[in-house]
């Protein structure tokens, strides 16, 4: 993951940093609100954003408030109050978690590892020998990367959105090729074949449902 560290204590920047360094994280840091909100512009790729409350000028509230205006990026607060009013309110804003000074770094870095188990979750679907990267938009089988044009692979991340479920050959063309025309179900069931070829001897997770469609099914 890519992390934007923010806080007005140099020595707190590189302590963080430090530790997420050895566990392969990429960082950058910004030492006030107004800098971090200008990388944030720039860069715009943040997987998460651990920030300091209480900064000079413009504080962490504020940044929060004007990156979930348009982005939904984890964002950690680290602050030294103990007020409670503050984590609901920073819970209200849409912070994903609230760590108190003086914290453990360690204890720091085991929450990026959960936020980061999480995200995996979402963006990367595991059907037995076959996995889908949704944000990479990319297809993996047995570890090796499948070599899939976009078509072959928007299908692909349909039919194991849906596995289980039986897709009529009209809702794979809506949902694939965004319209209809003439020659659509025959582009299907090319794409099928072209599929299968490619998943070798796990070809048969693609079944066919007779006069109707096709159907994903995982193959331990």
């Amino acid at each position: 993951m890519k992390i934007l560290v923010v806080d007005d204590e140099a020595r707190i920047r590189d302590l963080i940093c430090d530790y997420l360094h050895k566990e392969k994280y990429t960082t950058m840091e910004a030492e006030n609100g107004e800098e971090a909100l200008a990388l944030f512009e720039k860069e715009g790729d943040f997987d998460l954003i651990i920030l300091d409350v209480m900064m000079p000028e413009t504080d962490g509230w504020t940044v929060c408030r004007e990156i979930r205006k348009t982005s939904d990026v984890s964002i950690f607060m680290l602050t030294a109050r103990v007020d409670t009013s503050d984590e609901v309110y920073g819970f209200e804003l849409g912070v994903d978690d609230y760590i108190k000074k003086p914290f453990s770094p360690r204890s720091l870095v085991a929450r990026v590892q959960s936020l980061e188990k999480k995200k995996q979750g979402r963006d990367i679907l595991d059907a037995g020998a076959i996995s889908v990267n949704k944000i990479g938009r990319y297809a993996m089988l047995e570890g090796k990367k499948l070599d899939l044009p976009p078509k072959e692979y928007e299908l692909l991340l349909l039919l194991i959105e849906n596995r289980g479920r039986a897709l009529s050959r009209e809702q794979i063309l809506d949902s694939v090729w965004d319209f209809q025309y003439y020659k659509g179900m025959r582009t299907i069931d090319t794409h099928i074949k072209k599929l299968r070829k490619k998943l070798g001897d796990h070809a048969n997770c693609i079944e066919t449902v007779r006069n109707f469609g096709y159907r994903f099914e995982e193959n331990l």
